[in-house]
């Protein structure tokens, strides 16, 4: 004769991120701090300078990650081919990202 524990289950409460949260609290995210930090340069510039210039005026630092200059890279290519002609940035060369010239 097998027994069955009978109990409740319990429900995992659902975690939903707030980013209005960290907007209201003036910090950007990585995405939006390149796309201010490109738009002051009007040039084309790579993860890693981009990176860089964002720790030094404040926008976005990296919250203890090893390689924020590739986690932006994957960021930047995903909004372009996600977005497309929508996306903010555009791929210039190889490893340069600017801001997409709107018409």
């Amino acid at each position: 004769m097998s027994t069955k524990k009978e109990g409740k289950t319990r429900a995992k409460p659902a975690v939903k991120a707030n980013k209005s949260v960290n907007r209201k609290a003036g910090k950007l995210s990585a995405l939006d701090a390149a796309a201010q930090v490109l738009g002051e340069e009007a040039r084309s510039m790579k993860c890693k300078e981009l990176i860089e210039t964002m720790a030094a005026k404040g926008y976005w630092k990296s919250p203890a990650g090893q390689t924020p200059a590739s986690t932006l890279y994957a960021a930047l290519l995903k909004e372009i081919t996600t977005k497309g002609k929508e996306s903010r940035f555009a791929k210039v060369d190889r490893g340069q990202f600017a801001l997409r010239q709107r018409a």
